[in-house]
């Protein structure tokens, strides 16, 4: 039977109505700091998700056997952050008044914040997790206070002190450091004390939104993002520690940073595929 010919991530292709999962993808990457290119990496994420299996032997489990609809990528005003994180906002709202689980593919990581604001709305004692390279938490980056730089601290001007909850954070100037230390959890370098952060956030059984940077992984095995930097984490600790924090009440999640034409050999693109299978496979228990 013939049908229309719409790429969505590998078998993400359930009707809406009976999803409990709603990917979309948000091609933005104006503000990005160093080198471009986030904007491709939903699209590229599609297209390279063919390359590998719908069953994960880490879980024993398969995407066949979970009800994901995969509803593309916006069509985003890339000159204007406001537009297009407003645009980003608008497709959340739909998917959370409409039941199901918004799963964002950023993009740079600016992206989060549009749909951030509104589980945010829905869940006003919303707290985060949130996996990266970076701090992210400047007021303001050369002047722009809407910047990927900046994306967690707009987000803590949400949901307020001790709500965010920072893994792997191996770089930031001082200022950024020093404003962790009094406003949210971080924890450097590693996903040393995710396991104690977890069993507070399980016994409070507050909502959580992850948000996951890929540089968070180390350059050495995920070379195609814009802003590398040496000393992250393994895939397997990562996906360890995906697993681990969908055994919370996620309400809300994103990956981003790829950007895939910073490493032609593909690699990148084929590890950020597996994130995104490993993630949607942890939280649909």
């Amino acid at each position: 039977m013939l049908k229309p010919n719409v790429q969505t991530f590998i078998a993400c292709d359930s009707d809406y109505k009976d999803a409990d999962i709603v990917l979309f993808g948000a091609p933005f990457d104006c503000t990005t700091s160093y080198r471009p290119g986030a904007r491709f990496g939903p699209s590229a994420m599609r297209a390279e998700s063919f390359g590998i299996e719908t069953y994960s032997p880490y879980q024993d489990r398969d995407l066949t056997d979970i009800k994901v609809f995969d509803s593309g990528d916006l069509e985003l005003c890339l000159g204007d952050s406001r537009l297009a994180l407003k645009d980003i906002s608008a497709r959340t709202s739909r998917i959370l008044k409409d039941g199901k689980f918004p799963f964002l593919i950023g993009g740079e990581h600016l992206v989060t914040l549009g749909a951030v604001r509104e589980v945010f709305k829905a869940y006003p004692d919303l707290n985060m997790i949130h996996f990266d390279a970076h701090a992210d938490l400047r007021d303001d980056y050369l002047g722009a206070k809407l910047s990927h730089a900046c994306v967690i601290r707009r987000c803590h001007e949400l949901v307020g002190d001790g709500k965010i909850h920072q893994f792997c954070i191996r770089s930031g100037d001082r200022s950024e450091f020093e404003f962790a230390r009094a406003h949210t959890h971080m924890h450097p370098f590693s996903f040393d004390g995710l396991d104690d952060t977890v069993a507070k956030l399980e016994e409070s059984g507050v909502p959580v939104y992850i948000t996951v940077d890929l540089d968070c992984l180390d350059p050495s095995c995920f070379s195609g993002t814009g802003t590398p930097e040496a000393g992250g984490v393994t895939f397997k600790e990562l996906l360890a520690a995906l697993v681990r924090v969908c055994t919370l009440n996620v309400v809300g999640a994103d990956v981003n940073e790829l950007a895939p034409s910073l490493d032609a050999s593909g690699a990148s693109t084929a590890m950020a595929c597996k994130v995104l299978r490993e993630f949607l496979l942890a939280l649909n228990k």
